[in-house]
Parts: structure tokens; sequence; C-alpha cells
């Protein structure tokens, strides 16, 4: 009987040390001396991968140096950076199961996710709309009925189309990529009318792909969505690091620097702008940090 309590004491133990040690990911952090971000493959120029490993864009740079500011003010001679990619469908999961610590990619903040895990600050508003090619004569919404309208997996472009006053009535035919990348090869391939999907990632996958001009974004924006990071929740001090970097880079210019150098400059691997100018609802969401719902943008 007392080797079966002692047992049950053990793993109990254990199990509370486990939930102390997700619940303070800075303790994980400094004590393992690594952290892993979550990144993505193909979400424009927010982030996206250029082979063997190799992770860029303006929220993975953004991450990188949250890293950095961790990295000094843990007192830490050198934090190693584990590169997960993560996917519409998976990005929440492997955050809530401590995969991965920091979430940077192209997630929108609304009221059902914030159940599952914590949001940082806004460092970008985004707004859903609709890439065509040029030739197809479709300009807005009320186009797209009796088309084929491609979404990403996990990704919410189809209920606010069908949501939207002016998709109410259309009937679309939807079909899914299983990421940002292969939702544009429907449309680039024909098997696609349209892309719906954040203008970002929408801009951002024209400007790689081999015929840039033959492709157009249209119509008025669907929905505006705050983009954020995502961290565990309920890790009131890990939140509040991420935070503070965020500010800092807001603050000194270095958010600034990054819009500039992977939305008006040339990227990798085309050498291509996106030619994303910074909007004015973004400028105000570093000046003015929160952590709002897509809901409080819409209402």
């Amino acid at each position: 009987m007392k080797k079966h309590l002692l047992a049950l004491a053990v793993t109990a133990l254990a199990a509370t040390s486990a939930m102390a040690q997700a619940g303070d990911t800075l303790a994980k952090v400094k004590s393992s001396g690594a952290i892993t971000l979550g990144v993505r493959e193909s979400s424009g120029a927010l982030g996206y991968t250029l082979g063997d490993g190799k992770f860029v864009g303006f929220h993975t740079e953004m991450a990188e140096n949250i890293v950095r500011d961790m990295q000094k003010n843990l007192g830490l001679a050198k934090l190693d950076i584990k590169y997960q990619p993560v996917t519409s469908q998976n990005r929440i999961p492997l955050v809530t199961n401590g995969t991965v610590d920091l979430e940077c990619g192209s997630t929108t903040n609304d009221l059902n996710r914030q159940k599952e895990v914590d949001f940082a600050n806004t460092t970008y508003v985004e707004q859903v709309r609709i890439a065509v090619r040029k030739d197809s004569n479709i300009k807005d919404v009320e186009d797209l009925n009796g088309k084929t309208v491609a979404t990403t997996t996990g990704t919410t472009s189809v209920q606010l189309l069908r949501q939207s006053k002016r998709g109410g009535n259309i009937d679309f035919k939807n079909i899914l990529g299983k990421d940002h990348a292969d939702s544009f090869l429907l449309l680039e391939t024909g098997r696609a009318d349209a892309f719906v999907m954040d203008g970002s990632i929408l801009a951002g996958n024209i400007s790689k792909s081999k015929n840039a001009k033959d492709f157009v974004i249209v119509g008025e924006p669907l929905s505006t969505e705050p983009i954020a990071c995502m961290v565990r929740k309920n890790d009131p001090a890990f939140l509040k690091a991420v935070n503070d970097s965020i500010a800092r880079q807001a603050n000194d210019g270095t958010l600034a620097k990054l819009w500039d150098k992977w939305f008006i400059q040339p990227i990798p691997p085309a050498n291509v702008a996106v030619g994303l100018p910074l909007s004015d609802a973004t400028k105000n969401a570093w000046a003015n940090p929160n952590n709002k719902p897509k809901e409080d943008y819409n209402k």
C-alpha cells in the first residue's frame, strides 16, 4: 500500500512539475538554453521559407529580435533558436502542447482562438481580399457566383466570404489548399478562379510566382484582421517579455525598418518587391499597443 501511495505521489509530483514548466516558458527557455519558434513556409512576406531550413520574413525576423531581447534579459551568453514549421491546421495545437514556444506567423486574433492560446499585442492589421487572374473579369465578391474559390485549410476566409453581405447570396465551389502556397497554386494552374486570403499573403505569393503580372488583388475588403504572435495561455511573464520586445521594436523604428525590408524592397528568392505600403491601421496598432480580437475591429 505504501509503495502504491509513493508511486502515486511521484506521478503527481512529476505532473505538477511538468505543468509548472509548461506555465513558465521563461524558466524552460533559461534552463534549456533554447526556444522554439513556430514559423510559416508560405505566409507571404510575413513569413516564408527559402529552403534548407532557412525561414525569413517580417514576422520571422521580428520573432528573432524578440528572442535576442529575451536572451539579454535572462542573462544568457547563448540562446539557440529552433524553427518549427507550422500550418494553419496545426499551429494552435503545437503551441498548446508545448512543441512551439512562440508562434509568429500570420494568425488572426479572434475570440474563439483566445479560448486556447494567448495573443501578444497586434503587430500587423490585415484585410482579407480576393486574388484572381487579370483576364478573369472578376472584380468583386458578386463575380464569384458559379466560380471555384480556393482557400487554405484551417483558415476562416470562406466563412468570412459566406457571412459577408455581398457574399451571402452567391453560390461558389470551395476547394482547399494544404497551405498558402498550395492554395495559390490552385489559382495559378487554373483549378480555382480565385484565392481568398489575407492581402499580404496574396501579394507575397503573387510576387514570388513565375508570372506575377498575370494576377491582381480585387474587391473591397471582406474583413479586417489583427495579426499577432501566439503563446501558451496563462503564462503572463512570457507574454510580457514578448510584448516588451515588440514595444521596443515599434518605438525605436525596428518594425518600420523590417516593414521596408520585407514589403517595400525586393525580397528573395525572386528579388521582386511585394509593394505593400504600411497602413494607418498597422501604424496605429504599433503606437497604441493592444491585443483586441478581430470582433472588436469589425463591429
